[in-house]
């Protein structure tokens, strides 16, 4: 086995990547229209692109410091809020289940560790912190509805 073949085996291997995950993910990009989709598990960390006008993603690897925030967010200095971002593409749910109250809502006090909402991305529920303090200003995704990484999902005052 040449060794650019055992290296990629190797790291296939030490990643666990499996190519029906990627699949599903950009199944999942074409449809809900989402141009951007960055995962992370277990210190993996993959982003898929839409490339301009092709129909099929780029795949990139890049440290999240490196991602660009979703279109349409707005700055925070601007409205002199904090944002609460969605850390991955998935679903944005306010509430544990459609029978229980909301994570959060205006006028609430949240702490760093204060759970805010969950977002669903490929049948995981993944719990989302408010990483800030204060009060919850805005609600700025709507319950059920897909969202971007990067994209607003509650403003702090």
């Amino acid at each position: 086995m040449p060794w650019r073949a055992r290296k990629t085996a190797r790291l296939n291997a030490f990643y666990q990547v499996d190519i029906k995950e990627i699949r599903a993910l950009i199944d999942l990009m074409k449809k809900n229209g989402l141009a951007v989709f960055k995962m992370e598990k277990e210190g993996f960390k993959i982003m898929l692109q839409m490339a301009g006008t092709e129909s099929s993603p780029a795949i990139h690897y890049a440290a999240p410091a490196a991602l660009p925030a979703a279109p349409g967010a707005s700055p925070e200095a601007a409205s002199g809020l904090k944002e609460i971002t969605s850390p991955m593409v998935g679903t944005f749910y306010a509430s544990s289940s459609p029978e229980t109250a909301p994570y959060v809502e205006v006028g609430q006090t949240v702490t760093p560790e204060t759970v805010v909402c969950i977002i669903e991305a490929m049948k995981v529920m993944n719990e989302i912190k408010a990483e800030v303090a204060g009060v919850i200003a805005e609600v700025a995704a709507e319950n059920g509805a897909p969202v971007q990484f990067g994209q607003a999902l509650f403003r702090v005052k």
